[in-house]
């Protein structure tokens, strides 16, 4: 068995880490002796003794390189940055773009570095298109692009040659988390949109397709992937590979969807098809006076907001899980029971008085 690099001095480069990713990826960096955290994000962070942020606009090489490129002890980065556009063309210029401005700007500076690791999902597969192979293997071949996870692991590829430095991509399935103004947190839809329908003496209504209702999910929690990133970073095992990281259960909305309902202490009502993001479109008073009535924190309805992302996920009428037995015969074995995380992670956003 190869030895990991565990026993070596590490510095982290952690982009997109105000992200529901980044932040995980970060606390778990946080919570281990022998790493020093950089946090790259346009928002930038609360500073510790072992971590600090900098601003950067990735998209810009030059302010890249001004930010970046003095960053001669980075041992390891954590690419986990996302630029949103609205068609899947559109996403491919500038997630490149910024990979590459991050990877040009550390390695001029850095000589030790060692790991590149990649987040990436199960995009790779075409699972956001429709029916694909399931469950889908880090083997199964790509499909018509654009695609840019894979054009990012592409240049990874491309670049490592003859370099001492080598890289990892992670692929999650949805991930659940705790951050604020996140386009992609699915637990924060839910937790939103069950909280006003409680306010407004409504069964909890699942909204997404008919045959969204019974297929087969899986989610992959934050904690848990962000786990999986360091090690994969870290053992030399998992050089210039990828690995699909989910919980390790399977569910089925039609019985998850009644367990999250009595959570809230609500009844389920049958599903009904609608866009969360029309019908929740006009609900901002309704939050504000939320806020005011139950105590919670002043964070804008936007912030709390991310109808689009339950919209997609929800439109899912087709079975949307991986393979994730590599990951585990390379010697990741842990696990997360899903519906339990999603009761912490709700228990977590009544904590800090996100909802109600």
């Amino acid at each position: 068995m190869k030895k990991s690099q565990d026993s070596k001095r590490k510095v982290a480069l952690v982009t997109g880490a105000s992200g529901v990713i980044g932040r995980n990826l970060i606390e778990h960096l946080a919570s281990l002796p022998d790493w020093e955290i950089i946090g790259v994000s346009r928002r930038g962070g609360e500073p510790s003794a072992r971590l600090r942020y900098i601003a950067a606009d990735l998209l810009d090489p030059a302010d890249s390189r001004e930010k970046l490129g003095g960053l001669s002890g980075v041992t390891h980065i954590f690419y986990a940055a996302y630029q949103d556009r609205p068609t899947w063309a559109e996403l491919v210029e500038p997630n490149v773009a910024m990979l590459v401005n991050t990877v040009d700007a550390v390695e001029a500076a850095a000589p030790a570095l060692r790991h590149v690791s990649l987040m990436q999902g199960y995009k790779v597969y075409g699972a956001h298109l429709g029916p694909f192979k399931t469950p889908a293997k880090e083997t199964d071949a790509y499909h018509m692009p654009p695609e840019f996870n894979v054009d990012q692991q592409q240049f990874l590829e491309e670049r490592q040659i003859g370099k001492s430095w080598t890289w990892s991509a992670m692929r999650p399935s949805v991930v659940t988390g705790f951050a604020l103004g996140n386009p992609m947190n699915l637990a924060l839809v839910i937790a939103v949109y069950a909280s006003i329908s409680k306010e407004l003496g409504i069964p909890l209504r699942f909204p997404g397709k008919p045959g969204a209702y019974g297929s087969l999910l899986e989610m992959t929690d934050a904690g848990l992937l962000a786990r999986a990133t360091v090690w994969a970073a870290t053992d030399e095992r998992c050089a210039n590979q990828a690995f699909n990281i989910a919980n390790g259960d399977l569910f089925r909305w039609d019985d998850m969807w009644p367990r999250i309902a009595s959570y809230f202490g609500m009844e389920a009502a049958p599903p009904l098809p609608m866009s969360l993001s029309t019908v929740m479109a006009d609900k901002e008073p309704l939050w504000n006076g939320m806020r005011e009535k139950y105590g919670m924190e002043p964070h804008p309805y936007k912030e709390v907001s991310s109808w689009g992302f339950g919209d997609f996920v929800f439109s899912w009428d087709y079975d949307f899980f991986a393979d994730s037995s590599k990951a585990r015969r390379f010697g990741f074995h842990e696990f997360v029971d899903t519906e339990k995380r999603f009761k912490e992670i709700f228990d977590d956003l009544r904590l800090r008085r996100i909802i109600p």
